[in-house]
């Protein structure tokens, strides 16, 4: 190849980073300005989806809705609906689900894990390890970490990914969400 189109290439990947970039982090990054925090996390938790591919089995059928569910003390209240009213992911709908206790059988996709007297976030991370699920944790709540974890750095909303914990799941999480992550800890 020559030196001219290899520097083309990586200008193009750069470019694709960036436009990839904005399109996650846009309506996250505006919420950051005009919303309190959770509704910023409400933004990236739909988002997430569109960078993780789950096995075959994991959706009933092609048309089965993407499903999002919160276990413990919800902190979002209506933010998570309202993010989410008429988004898709992958072309399929997004449901929201509110669980008292994490578990495997669920039927839950994306599982924000908040926690609860009842169930702390460590306890809900093992009733579902193993299982088709993207955990996603916060840092507010304690030091226990889901495969997604979200981090307030300089007054921003950011996250660090455990890729491990991913092929655990049998998840499959793009690179393209890597760039965007403050830390990857990867597969072994």
């Amino acid at each position: 190849m020559t030196r001219s189109l290899v520097m083309r290439g990586r200008n193009m990947l750069c470019a694709g980073l960036l436009v990839l970039s904005n399109g996650l982090a846009a309506g996250a990054a505006r919420a950051q300005s005009d919303a309190p925090e959770y509704a910023v996390k409400a933004a990236y938790l739909y988002k997430l989806g569109d960078y993780v591919e789950w096995p075959a089995a994991t959706f009933a059928a092609p048309a089965s809705p993407l499903t999002i569910c919160v276990s413990g003390d919800d902190p979002f209240g209506a933010a998570l609906d309202g993010s989410v009213a008429g988004q898709k992911v992958a072309g399929r709908a997004i449901q929201v689900r509110r669980l008292a206790v994490a578990e495997r059988d669920s039927g839950c996709q994306v599982l924000y894990i908040a926690g609860s007297e009842g169930q702390p976030v460590a306890a809900a991370l093992a009733a579902v390890r193993g299982a088709p699920i993207l955990t996603v944790t916060d840092a507010g709540r304690g030091s226990a970490k889901g495969i997604v974890h979200f981090v307030v750095q300089e007054r921003r909303v950011r996250f660090e990914i455990d890729d491990q914990s991913a092929a655990t799941n049998g998840l499959k999480i793009s690179s393209k969400l890597f760039a965007l992550a403050l830390s990857v800890k990867p597969r072994s």
